[in-house]
């Protein structure tokens, strides 16, 4: 049986501290985070274009169905090494893309480090501090999609 190389960078322990990263960055917003690893194979002649197959993984995952479109994806592909930030529409509406470019950034900057659990976890704070700021968490809130990391 082949191993999943996911486990070659974060442990179950990880998943969990991931979880509760999301959780409480969530209590600030009313946007809905979502972290997504995938180690699939990709054929080579396939088109392996990281933003598509975030997009693919976004829909898969329903993030498109929120109430206000709040939802935001850090998708990883570890057989690829790379990873995207997807935003949904009424986040696109209030946040450029250069915002989410520097998110980029410091996640990347932290995996060349080898420091793949705090470059996620960084980048989730990122996200959630900047969400809060044009997505306020409102009363009426409800957690429209799971905490948990999707494999």
């Amino acid at each position: 049986m082949k191993k999943n190389i996911i486990y070659d960078y974060f442990s179950d322990d990880d998943f969990l501290l991931i979880s509760d990263k999301i959780k409480e960055k969530e209590k600030i917003t009313s946007g809905e985070i979502r972290v997504s690893m995938r180690s699939n194979e990709v054929k080579k002649n396939a088109d392996a274009d990281i933003r598509r197959l975030a997009e693919e993984e976004f829909h898969r995952l329903n993030m498109q169905n929120t109430r206000d479109k709040t939802g935001i994806l850090i998708y990883l592909n570890l057989r690829l090494r790379q990873f995207f930030i997807l935003a949904d529409s009424g986040i696109n509406e209030k946040v450029e893309q250069g915002v989410w470019d520097k998110v980029r950034d410091e996640i990347q900057s932290s995996f060349k480090n080898g420091l793949y659990l705090e470059g996620v976890l960084s980048g989730i704070e990122s996200v959630g501090n900047i969400l809060a700021l044009h997505f306020p968490i409102k009363e009426d809130d409800t957690n429209e999609i799971t905490n948990e990391v999707a494999f």
